[in-house]
C-alpha cells in the first residue's frame, strides 16, 4: 500500500472518530421541547412533557406518560421518526425523602427491524420497516438492579395513511385505533403500558411566547403551535400500591392530603458516552458510560425560566443535584425573568399582553414580591412565624433564604419541594385577613428533595371529566371554588374540591400549564392564601376580590385546550395525526 495513502486513510478515521465524539458531545446538550440551544441534535433523545395523574376511570392507579421527539410532522416520510436505540428512555419515582435518589426506575430501551429493505416504503405487504419493540424493566432500589417486566412490547407504527394502515397492501388493519388499543401490554406485576407515536397534548402559541412575550397576541389570530403535531409518548398505569413508599393502597390513606401518599415524578433519556462513525456505512458503534442527555419535571422550567446559558448543564443534572446547585440556579425562581414583564417599574409595559398580570407591591399594605424586593423577607425570625413552614426549625432556611429573593415562598417550592399542608400555604378562607394563620387545607404535594420534578399526591381523588366544575385551571381553580363557593366557605375542614388533583398537584392532560404558571408568575397562589392584590385594603375593601385579582384569574394565552379530544380509558391520548390528512400543520 502507498505509505502516504496508509497515512492519508488513519488520518481520515482518526479525523472521523474526532468528529464523531464531537458530535455525540453536542447531542449530549438537550431536552424539552427544543428548548435547549443543540436540541436540534438529537430529537430522539428529547423529552417534551411529562403529565402524572390519578387515572379518572381506575383511581387505584396512577397514570404517568412521558413524551419524546419534538413537533414531528405527521408526513414525515421517507424516514418517519421512532424511538431511538441505544438510548435509555427511564421514568423516575421518588416516594420516600429519607431514601436517597430514586425509589423507582422504569426503563424503556427500544430495538428497531427493516422486515423489507428491498422497498423504499414505510410499510408494504404487512410489513414494516421500522418495526420497533421494547424492553421493559423495573429498578426498586436506586437503579442498582432492574427486574425485566416486559421484554418485547409492540410499538404501533407511524399513521402514514390509509393505504399503509387499512389498505390490503399495507397492514390490513380495521382501523388505527385499534392498532393503539392491540400495542397495550399488561405486565405480572400489575403495570398497563403502552409506547408509540400520539397527537401531542401539548397546546400553546409557540409563536406568540417567544416573540417577546406575545402572548395572547396583540395582533392577529393565536395559533396552537403544536396542533396537528405528533409526539412518541411512552404510558404507564401503575397501581398506587407499587407506588406508595409502604405498598398501602388508595383505601388506606389517612385523608385525601395523606402525606404518606406524596411521590415526585421526573422523565430522562441517557446515552452512551462514545458514538464511532465508521467509512463503511455500517451502523455507528456506541461505547462508554451511560450519560443523561435530557430530563423533564416541571413544565416549561428549562423552556421560559432556565435562562439561555444555563439550559445545556440544567439538562444533564439530575433533580438531586439541584439543592447543591441552588447558588447557580435558585435566583431564576426567587426573581423569575418573566416577573420583569408583569412589572410597571420595570418592563410591564414592553409587553401589553400581560397587561392583566401585575405582582403585588404593597400586598396587605406592605409586602412587595416584585423581583429584588424582600416578599416576606422582613418576618424572618419573628414569633408569627412559629409553626408555620415559614419557621427556620420546619424549612424556613430555604423558604425565607435572604432578602431580595421575593418568590423563594411561592414559585421555588411549586418547582423544588411542593407546597405543605400547613399555614400559610391554606386558603385564605377562615384566616381573618392573617395569612399567617390557619386556613382551609386544599393541596399537600410536600416532597422536600430540592428537586425540579412533577409532585403528585396520590391520595387525592381524581375529578370526573364529565364534573360541571372540572377545570383545565387545576390548584387555581380549586382554590377560587375555596375561596368563594359556599358549599366551601363554610368551614376550614378539608373538604374535596373538584380540581385539587389538578397542576401543580401533578399534571393532567386537560391542565392548562402554560396559563397556569403565567398566573403563578403573576401572584395568584400568593393572592389564594391571603396575600392579595395591592388594590385590596384591609378594613376599606369591601372584598378581596378586587380588579387586579379578577385580571389575572381572567388571563387567558387564546389557546385553552387541545387539538384533538382525549380518550376516556389508558392511554387516554389522542391517536396520532394522519399523514396523509389535510391542514397538517395548521396554518
Amino acid at each position: 500500500m502507498n505509505p502516504l495513502l496508509s497515512v492519508t486513510t488513519k488520518c481520515r478515521r482518526i479525523f472521523m472518530l474526532v468528529l464523531a465524539l464531537w458530535i455525540s458531545g453536542q447531542s449530549l446538550r438537550a431536552s424539552s421541547h427544543r428548548e435547549a440551544p443543540l436540541i436540534s441534535n438529537d430529537p430522539l433523545a428529547d423529552n417534551t412533557d411529562l403529565y402524572a395523574f390519578r387515572s379518572p376511570d381506575d383511581p387505584n392507579t396512577i397514570t404517568i406518560i412521558a413524551n419524546y421527539i419534538p413537533a414531528e410532522l405527521p408526513y414525515g416520510g421517507p424516514n418517519y421518526f421512532s424511538f431511538g436505540e441505544n438510548i435509555r428512555y427511564e421514568i423516575h419515582i421518588d416516594n420516600d425523602v429519607s431514601t436517597p435518589g430514586d425509589d423507582i426506575i422504569y426503563r424503556f430501551t427500544f430495538s428497531r427491524t427493516n422486515e423489507d429493505p428491498t422497498t423504499f416504503f414505510n410499510i408494504r405487504l404487512g410489513l414494516q420497516n421500522i418495526r420497533t419493540t421494547y424492553r421493559l424493566e423495573r429498578s426498586t432500589d436506586g437503579g442498582a438492579t432492574f427486574m425485566t417486566l416486559l421484554a418485547d412490547g409492540m410499538v404501533p407504527p407511524n399513521n402514514i395513511g390509509p393505504r399503509s394502515i387499512e389498505g390490503a397492501a399495507g397492514l390490513g388493519a380495521t382501523n388505527y385505533q385499534d392498532l393503539m388499543m392491540a400495542a397495550i401490554a399488561t405486565a405480572a406485576t400489575g403495570e398497563k403500558v403502552f409506547c408509540g407515536p400520539v397527537d401531542d397534548p401539548f397546546f400553546v402559541d409557540l409563536g406568540g411566547v417567544f416573540d417577546l412575550g406575545d402572548l395572547p397576541r396583540q395582533t392577529g389570530p393565536v395559533r396552537d403551535g403544536l396542533s396537528k403535531y405528533n409526539v412518541h409518548a411512552i404510558a404507564i398505569q401503575v397501581p398506587i400500591a407499587v407506588l406508595q413508599k409502604d405498598g398501602k393502597g388508595a383505601d388506606q390513606a389517612i385523608s385525601i392530603l395523606d402525606p404518606d401518599y406524596v411521590i415526585g415524578i421526573w422523565a430522562s433519556a441517557s446515552r452512551r458516552a462514545i458514538r464511532t462513525l465508521s467509512t463503511g456505512g455500517t451502523t455507528p458503534d456506541d461505547s462508554g458510560d451511560w450519560v443523561q442527555v435530557s430530563r423533564l419535571g416541571m413544565p416549561l422550567t428549562n423552556e421560559v425560566v432556565i435562562p439561555l446559558g444555563f439550559k445545556d448543564r440544567w439538562n444533564f443534572m439530575t433533580p438531586y443535584e439541584d439543592l447543591s446547585n441552588l447558588a447557580a440556579y435558585g435566583n431564576f425562581f426567587y426573581n423569575p425573568e418573566l416577573a420583569l414583564y408583569m412589572d410597571d417599574s420595570q418592563f410591564g409595559g414592553a409587553v401589553p399582553a400581560f397587561k392583566g398580570l401585575r405582582i403585588q407591591s404593597k400586598s396587605l399594605g406592605s409586602f412587595d414580591f416584585r423581583n429584588g424586593h424582600d416578599g416576606l423577607y422582613g418576618l424572618k425570625g419573628n414569633a408569627a412565624l412559629a409553626g408555620t413552614a415559614l419557621d427556620d426549625a420546619v424549612f424556613g432556611t430555604l423558604l425565607l433564604p435572604a432578602a431580595g429573593s421575593p418568590r423563594s415562598v411561592d414559585l421555588w417550592p411549586i418547582f423544588h419541594t411542593g407546597v405543605p399542608n400547613l399555614p400559610p400555604y391554606q386558603l385564605a378562607t377562615g384566616k381573618n385577613g392573617n395569612p399567617l394563620a390557619a386556613g382551609k387545607p386544599f393541596i399537600n404535594n410536600f416532597l422536600p428533595n430540592g428537586g425540579d420534578m412533577l409532585r403528585l399526591n396520590m391520595a387525592v381523588p381524581p375529578t370526573p371529566r364529565s364534573d360541571p366544575n372540572f377545570s383545565s385551571l387545576g390548584i387555581v381553580q380549586a382554590a377560587v371554588l375555596g375561596l368563594t363557593d359556599p358549599a366551601y366557605t363554610a368551614s376550614t375542614d378539608l373538604q374535596f374540591i373538584p380540581n385539587m388533583d389538578g397542576f401543580p398537584n401533578g399534571r393532567r392532560l386537560e391542565d392548562d400549564v402554560t396559563r397556569i404558571e403565567l398566573q403563578a408568575v403573576g401572584g395568584v397562589a400568593l393572592a389564594a392564601i391571603g396575600l392579595w392584590y395591592d388594590d385590596y385594603v384591609p378594613g376599606q375593601t369591601p372584598s378581596p376580590v378586587t380588579n387586579l385579582l379578577v385580571n389575572v384569574l381572567q388571563y387567558s394565552t387564546g389557546v385553552e385546550a387541545n387539538d384533538a379530544p382525549f380518550g376516556a380509558t389508558f392511554p387516554y391520548l389522542a391517536a396520532p395525526w394522519r399523514g396523509t390528512e389535510t391542514g397538517v400543520p395548521e396554518e
